[in-house]
């Protein structure tokens, strides 16, 4: 009987340890608020002001989403982990664009597994674009929703055509499908990001590839950021009135996108800085365009801080095309997992620009526009 026991004991210790080593675990953000927009227009590439619009709108840090991420420990050192993850409207309930104009999915933003071991990790799958983090890491505003490093880029892309139907983008990219992604460990701050998408398109070993690099350094409250990207076949669909209108995949080389960044705090306060430009390496006539940035930020306690940030875009083929954007936020932290933030911003577009205050919330060409948005976030 005690031997019995003993092996039942025995076998429940074994599946407990054997449980232990892997894990899967749920999480999610919910993010939503009241927004008002003195000048609004039906889509980006739009001259027509509908006039102000007052709505609930979702995303003023950031997108409301749920995932599931898992990890299993292989032993040695190395694991195997998982990622899905996806965006969604929380007025609406709406899924996340997708690829494919006009479409949803809902695991949007990452679908991907990979191995983490003393090397770094390997990822493939469906992604989150290295160099968006990179940029967040060296903006003041943290590449918000909202008047950040990401709603100016956003802007770059819609000076270059970008319809805003697909997560598809003409210069650089917040999600890449297909892709492999290497993160290294970290080497005295610094740190390395490779990622290469393999097109698969039919007789076209460079049709619809993506790849880029990315250099980070991070220590003694400096971030330095460097990237660069290269797309091939990018933002191959259009959409017209007579349905969505796709491009053949040639491997034309027609996304380039380099940036560098750096952000310095000291304690309480924080100022950041960027260059980067976005052009068509096939076409540059076509597409070449400059953005500058500049930021402040002053945590005033450990639940109160204050950010600002100016983004400047520059078309360096008709230098009457240029687009300012001032913003400034605050946010208060009720507990670790939710806070509060107000936000307001101004954008000053000229000529054929239409950079947005906020994601989502298409401004006029050459329309100056002013957004104030209210709204709480948890973190779950």
């Amino acid at each position: 009987m005690k031997l019995k026991l003993s092996c039942v004991a025995a076998l429940m210790l074994f599946a407990g340890v054997a449980h232990a080593q892997s894990s899967v675990t749920l999480y999610g953000v919910t993010d939503t608020g009241l927004l008002y927009q003195s000048a609004s227009a039906a889509n980006f590439q739009s001259k027509v002001n509908l006039g102000h619009v007052y709505e609930a709108k979702d995303a003023g840090i950031g997108q409301s989403l749920f995932g599931m991420r898992g990890i299993e420990d292989i032993g040695g050192g190395y694991s195997v982990t998982f990622k899905l993850q996806g965006a969604f409207s929380l007025t609406s309930g709406k899924t996340g664009l997708s690829s494919t104009p006009n479409t949803t999915a809902v695991f949007n933003q990452q679908t991907s597994v990979g191995v983490a071991g003393p090397f770094g990790t390997i990822d493939a799958g469906r992604q989150i674009v290295p160099m968006i983090r990179a940029m967040a890491d060296t903006d003041v505003r943290n590449a918000q929703y909202f008047g950040s490093i990401l709603t100016a880029w956003l802007g770059m892309n819609q000076a270059a055509g970008w319809q805003g139907t697909s997560t598809n983008g003409p210069l650089g990219a917040l999600y890449d499908d297909n892709a492999i992604v290497y993160q290294s460990p970290k080497f005295y701050g610094a740190s390395l990001a490779l990622e290469y998408a393999p097109g698969g398109v039919a007789g076209q070993f460079q049709g619809g590839t993506r790849e880029s690099a990315i250099l980070k350094y991070s220590n003694y409250g400096l971030n330095l950021s460097g990237v660069y990207y290269n797309g091939h076949d990018t933002n191959p669909f259009t959409t017209t009135a007579n349905g969505i209108v796709t491009a053949p995949s040639t491997g034309l080389n027609n996304n380039r996108f380099w940036y560098v960044g750096a952000m310095y705090t000291f304690h309480d306060f924080s100022v950041s800085g960027s260059y980067s430009i976005g052009r068509n390496p096939a076409n540059s006539a076509h597409t070449n365009i400059e953005m500058i940035s500049g930021g402040l930020g002053y945590r005033f306690s450990p639940s109160f801080k204050v950010t600002s940030g100016f983004y400047y875009l520059k078309d360096r083929n008709k230098s009457a095309n240029q687009s300012d954007l001032v913003s400034l936020g605050g946010e208060y932290s009720f507990s670790h997992s939710t806070l509060a933030y107000a936000q307001v911003g101004y954008v000053n577009n000229r000529g054929t620009m239409s950079q947005t205050v906020t994601y989502g919330a298409p401004v006029p060409e050459g329309r100056s526009t002013t957004a104030a948005m209210i709204g709480i976030r948890h973190v779950f």
